[in-house]
This record gives C-alpha cells, sequence and structure tokens, in this order.
C-alpha cells in the first residue's frame, strides 16, 4: 500500500491583477493577498547525507513565468539570493516528482545563461556557478541550512506580476531537487528575496517590501514597493547591522540586525551582550529569514532561554523529563499536555526578542507547538518554537516565519533598516485593500 499523503499548511500568496509594477518611490505598490491553504505533499528522492531538520509550513508566492505564461509556486525567501524553480525533464514532460514544475522548452522566452556572462562569473552566491565545459551552461549548486538542496543551470525569463511590463529575471532551472523532510515535501521553486544582486529583489529594482502574516484562515498581506503606510502601523526601524570589514562567516546580503537582549515575561535574561552579537569570523549574526519556519538561537542564549521559560512554566505545565528527546534534533525544551487539551497559552511567558529602536513579541499560541505523532501515555508532546542553533547546526541566529506572525515586517533597503510593528494582519490586509 503506497504512503497516505501528508497534508501540511502553506501559506500561498495569490497576486491581485490589475497593479502595476513598482518601479520608484512614487509608483503605486503591489499588493499581494496572503492566505492560509493545505496542501498535499509529493515525494521526491532524498539525499542521505542531509540534516533531517525540515519544515513543514513556507511562505509560498503564486507568480506568472514564461511566454506563454506558466503558473508556478515559489517559496518566499528572505534569506536566500537565487530564485529557483524546479523544471521539467527534456521533452516537455512534467517533473515526475513535482506536477507543477516549470517546462522550460514550452516557453519561447526562456534562455540559457552562457559561461561568458557576468551571471554566471558571480561571487555572492556560497557556492558560485561554475561552467559546463559540454553544453558551455553555467550551472548551479544550492544548499540550505534545512539540509536541502538544489542543482541545475542559470537562466533567464519574463516574470508578470500584475499588469506592468514583464520582468526578464536570471533564476535557477533546477533539474533535481532535495528536500530534508523525511515526507520529501517540496514545492516548485524558491523566490530568492536578500540584497545580492541576483535576488528577485535586486533584479527588480525594489528598494523597499513588506508582509503581515496572519496567524488564521484570515488574508494577510505582501507589498512590493513603496508605501506611505496608513497611522494605524507605527513601525519601529532597526538598522540593518554591516560589519565594516569582510568576515568569513557573515552572510552580508542577509537582513542582519543587531540582537541586543531577551525577556522572558519581565525578566531579562542574563545573557553577555558578546554572546548575542557576532564574533571575529562574522558567526552569530541575527538574521531575519522568512524562508525559516521557526526561530533558531545560539547555545548559550538558548540555554539561558530553556531555564528559565521551564521555570515560569513550571505551575502551568509539566516539562517533558526526557534527556533523549529533541524534536526535529533541534527542539529540545518541551511539555506534556494531556491528549486532547491545549495548553494554557495566555498565561504562559512571552519570550521578546530586543533589538536597537525594535522589538519582537512572541506569545500565546505561537510559543508551543505540537510534536505530530508523539505521546508520552495520555499526554502529548508540546516544544517552545525556539530552537538551539547549535545541534543543526547554524551558526547563527534566525529568526523565523512563526514569529513573524501579526507583525508587519518592512524592508526598507533605501534606509538600510527593518521596521516591525504588532498588528493584526486580517485587519490590516482588509484595510490597506481599500487604501491601495
Amino acid at each position: 500500500m503506497p504512503p497516505p499523503l501528508l497534508v501540511f499548511a502553506c501559506l500561498v500568496l495569490v497576486v491581485l491583477l490589475g497593479a502595476p509594477w513598482p518601479s520608484g518611490a512614487g509608483a503605486r505598490p503591489q499588493l499581494f493577498a496572503l492566505r492560509a491553504r493545505q496542501m498535499p505533499a509529493r515525494a521526491l528522492p532524498r539525499q542521505p547525507s542531509k540534516l533531517r531538520f525540515h519544515h513543514n509550513v513556507s511562505l509560498t508566492v503564486s507568480l506568472v513565468v514564461g511566454t506563454p505564461p506558466q503558473n508556478v509556486t515559489m517559496v518566499l525567501d528572505t534569506g536566500s539570493e537565487l530564485s529557483w524553480l524546479l523544471c521539467a525533464p527534456a521533452g516537455g514532460a512534467r517533473n515526475r516528482y513535482n506536477a507543477t514544475s516549470f517546462r522550460p522548452r514550452a516557453s519561447a522566452t526562456f534562455a540559457a545563461v552562457p559561461c561568458a556572462s557576468a551571471q554566471c562569473r558571480s561571487r555572492d552566491l556560497p557556492s558560485p556557478p561554475a561552467c559546463d565545459g559540454a553544453s558551455s551552461r553555467c550551472s548551479v549548486s544550492l544548499s540550505y541550512a534545512d539540509g536541502s538542496s538544489s542543482d541545475g543551470a542559470l537562466a533567464t525569463d519574463v516574470f508578470a506580476v500584475g499588469g506592468g511590463p514583464p520582468l526578464r529575471a536570471a533564476f535557477g532551472c533546477m533539474a533535481s531537487a532535495f528536500d530534508s523532510s523525511p515526507d520529501g515535501v517540496a514545492s516548485a521553486g524558491l523566490l530568492g528575496m536578500n540584497r545580492g544582486a541576483l535576488s528577485f529583489v535586486s533584479q527588480a529594482s525594489t528598494r523597499r517590501f513588506s508582509y503581515c502574516i496572519s496567524d488564521r484562515d484570515d488574508a494577510g498581506v505582501l507589498l512590493l514597493g513603496h508605501s506611505d503606510l496608513p497611522t494605524f502601523l507605527p513601525l519601529n526601524y532597526t538598522p540593518l547591522y554591516q560589519p565594516a570589514l569582510p568576515l568569513p562567516y557573515f552572510d552580508r546580503v542577509a537582513y542582519s540586525v543587531q540582537l541586543l537582549g531577551i525577556r522572558v515575561g519581565a525578566k531579562h535574561l542574563p545573557i553577555p551582550a558578546s554572546v548575542l552579537a557576532p564574533d571575529h569570523t562574522g558567526a552569530g549574526q541575527t538574521m531575519v529569514d522568512s524562508g525559516t519556519q521557526f526561530t533558531f538561537l545560539l547555545g548559550d542564549a538558548y540555554s539561558a532561554l530553556k531555564a528559565e521559560f521551564t521555570r515560569q512554566a513550571r505551575p502551568l505545565l509539566p516539562a517533558l523529563d526526557d534527556p533523549g528527546f529533541a524534536f526535529q534534533e533541534a527542539f529540545d525544551t518541551c511539555f506534556r499536555v494531556p491528549q486532547g487539551r491545549t495548553p494554557p497559552a495566555a498565561r504562559l511567558p512571552s519570550v521578546t526578542l530586543l533589538f536597537n529602536g525594535a522589538e519582537m513579541a512572541v506569545a500565546g499560541e505561537r510559543l508551543l507547538y505540537k510534536v505530530p505523532g508523539e505521546r508520552r501515555g495520555g499526554d502529548g508532546v508540546w516544544c517552545l518554537t525556539f530552537g538551539n542553533a547549535d545541534m543543526v547546526p547554524i551558526m547563527a541566529y534566525v529568526i523565523g516565519h512563526h514569529h513573524q506572525m501579526n507583525v508587519w515586517v518592512e524592508y526598507d533597503l533605501e534606509r538600510g533598516r527593518v521596521g516591525l510593528a504588532p498588528v493584526r494582519c486580517d485587519v490590516a490586509s482588509e484595510r490597506l485593500g481599500l487604501m491601495l
């Protein structure tokens, strides 16, 4: 009997047609609706050497690519540069691993990037493109901290977003993709949104974008381009952090901010400033990443959070007390909750990340995640949604999209800053839909 399909929740961005592509400070911004949608998983081959850590929820955007247009679904990832699509093999057939793969041979505007191109000589990517001597095409291989990877060739095609002129952009046309999930969950591709030269943001000359992720089925919102936000969204800004000199382990094209402290309830954790700052190699930066589900803290900061959160939650929830258990090998601050019940979310202590000029509070239902299929007697297992980066391993603090729910997040590249404001995203979406 074939294994049943895993059904998981994906947040899907649906393009609202008719709005022009933003091209300058005075341009009308591109508006997207953000909705929760269940999508069935399809199996992909797994690379045995990859880490087991994975995500089961992603932010995805629906775009139109090629001529004639093809609809594709791509993970929205502010932590990656090069966009890529899983391309169907020669002959025009769909890729057998994903029914929504892109068909390059069916697009009249598709073009492979030659070895001599400046794009093929880019050194922005962690693994620079290489020349395939046999085909004279530019090959790319991408890997991610969660253990997923993809391989293929650099190409260009036109991306149509709204009613504006099509944008010709470079992307990876991938012949294979491996996902670290035990069920092999994968999307049709990835939309790279960091500050690198090959990112979708850079190629589209978009100097500001923002989003708000809803925690329920109501629509959230994504804005590409400049917008004078209404007064119900007073943003607090924190500057993007960039070291004066290049450092080997510092990602200079990520959206890095300065983490100054962590508070659990009203208690500030006694974490030395040196633990929260990048070291002399660049390891230890703090990145805002829409492509990662949960948040990761480096070992010393995580240990302090685990101890204090467990202490404050003890009167409300019994600890799992299983030293050998770690959900996805990184989440081991776990608790027992009677099966069929939910944790007392409103009474749990909030966890607040403190930045220079702004803060992000994680409270209520965003604090704990129920581990699927895990039981202890008559109890289910729920884990804190902050993971230990040292156990993955990741040499950085990463703020995932789960903790960005009901927070307006603005990436302002012109002024080098990230804006944050707590807001009900369903309300913001409704009001912005009327105002824009």
